[in-house]
């Protein structure tokens, strides 16, 4: 199983100094990639169904793993997960494929729709509209990363006689993992996703959201370019080994638990303490 960080945006981390030691010594471990967190505000004060403290820091993902990449090697570099209803495709396929050839082609391209209405209220965009953007921004950004002469008419974005140069490193442009677990997200993992990324679920929440998967395999149609669907998961709770091969034999091929991160030294403390547990 392959085992990632989640939390390398947020915390102590939040520190450009203190993610650049985490992720160099996460690579030296063995872990095989680092996430972000992403919210671009915070109502004040918090109100559901807001996740974090309104001073709760998040760098900005892109940003924060481009640094990273000039740090490290090898290490994949995830977003988990993008909030690309909150973009303009047409300016995050730029960014997300800049940051696939800095990285030279790590990036592992989380995204999601977004639950947070105050964040979507704040960005001027319609809260309601976020499952048709997000299905259209998937898209927008393949269609600028792959065709010859990218052209698109939808009902956020239209274009064409257009080029965006330069394109992802990888043909097909970094693998794109949907984030969620409503019937929706199931959908969107099929017809769109090259995996499928679940945050904070216990292995038995894991089991049925992944036999709904199942079932949504059966009932939309999936093109072979994308590949079989990849399970990644970060669990609620400190990780053991044990919990891990509980994942593993649910068909969960990534693993990735979130870094307990007050200080620099428990984050590196911490990174010492799973690797150990979990390698």
């Amino acid at each position: 199983m392959k085992v990632g960080i989640f939390g390398i945006n947020t915390g102590a981390c939040a520190n450009p100094e203190v993610a650049a030691k985490v992720a160099i010594q996460a690579e030296s471990i063995g872990f095989e990639s680092l996430w972000t967190a992403e919210h671009v505000v915070l109502p004040d004060p918090r109100e559901a169904p807001s996740p974090a403290d309104p001073e709760t820091p998040f760098l900005h993902p892109s940003t924060l793993l481009a640094y990273i990449a000039s740090v490290t090697k090898t290490i994949k570099l995830g977003t988990g997960i993008t909030l690309i209803a909150q973009r303009n495709p047409v300016v995050l396929a730029k960014e997300m494929g800049s940051l696939d050839i800095i990285s030279s082609g790590r990036l592992l391209l989380g995204v999601g729709a977004g639950y947070l209405h105050q964040e979507f209220s704040a960005l001027g965009i319609d809260f309601s509209s976020r499952g048709a953007r997000t299905d259209e921004a998937i898209e927008v950004m393949r269609a600028l990363w792959t065709q010859a002469k990218p052209e698109y008419q939808g009902q956020f974005i239209r274009f064409e006689n257009i080029q965006a140069q330069p394109r992802p490193t990888r043909p097909a442009g970094p693998p794109v993992i949907i984030g969620g677990m409503s019937p929706a997200a199931l959908r969107r993992t099929v017809t769109h996703g090259n995996g499928w990324y679940g945050f904070a679920l216990d292995a038995d929440t894991t089991k049925k959201v992944l036999e709904n998967l199942e079932i949504a395999k059966s009932r939309y149609e999936r093109d072979p370019a994308l590949g079989e669907i990849s399970i990644s998961v970060t669990p609620p709770a400190k990780p053991t080994k044990t919990m891990m091969d509980e994942y593993a034999a649910l068909g969960v091929d990534r693993f990735i638990p979130i870094l307990a991160s007050n200080d620099e030294q428990s984050s590196l403390s911490y990174l010492d303490i799973v690797g150990r547990e979990l390698f």
